[in-house]
């Protein structure tokens, strides 16, 4: 059993699971709550429910991704960078909106997030495909989420 926990691979595939875990912390930080109920929003929202056990599963998937790159290329600075950077963007999304209730600040940031995603997603290809398609998922939310963030923004203004 010690064996396991000392491979390489299986060592760094746990070091990508962490990364993420410790980014998700910032949706446990900062919690939609009260506020966020009092808002108007489309009739196309999720329900709350639903975000936890999505983003479970994208974390997972953008863990793998990473070690499936990461077992090509090693720690390579031109494959992680545009990670890391859609990795900390990610995070700063729900302390904008959450945190600080900076909607429009948030809507703009997560334009930023899609973007590093999609380059993430371009950088990836080439060296793994299948660590890319893995991230495929993660873009769809991410448009979904932006949508919402801008629908919520238009439709209360007063706290925008």
């Amino acid at each position: 059993m010690l064996e396991f926990f000392a491979d390489p691979n299986t060592l760094a595939l746990l070091g990508f699971v962490a990364a993420n875990f410790l980014v998700a912390m910032s949706g446990a930080l900062f919690r939609p709550g009260q506020w966020y109920e009092t808002l108007d929003k489309p009739p196309w929202t999720p329900p709350n429910w639903l975000f936890g056990p999505v983003w479970m599963v994208l974390y997972g998937m953008i863990a793998v991704a990473g070690w499936l790159v990461w077992r090509e290329v090693g720690l390579s600075l031109a494959a992680f960078a545009p990670y890391v950077v859609q990795l900390l963007l990610n995070a700063l999304w729900s302390a904008l909106f959450f945190g600080m209730r900076r909607m429009r600040l948030a809507l703009y940031e997560v334009a930023l997030l899609w973007l590093g995603i999609a380059v993430n997603i371009a950088v990836f290809l080439p060296i793994e495909p299948g660590a890319a398609l893995l991230l495929v998922p993660y873009i769809v939310w991410v448009t979904i989420a932006a949508a919402l963030n801008y629908e919520v923004v238009r439709r209360n203004p007063a706290y925008a």
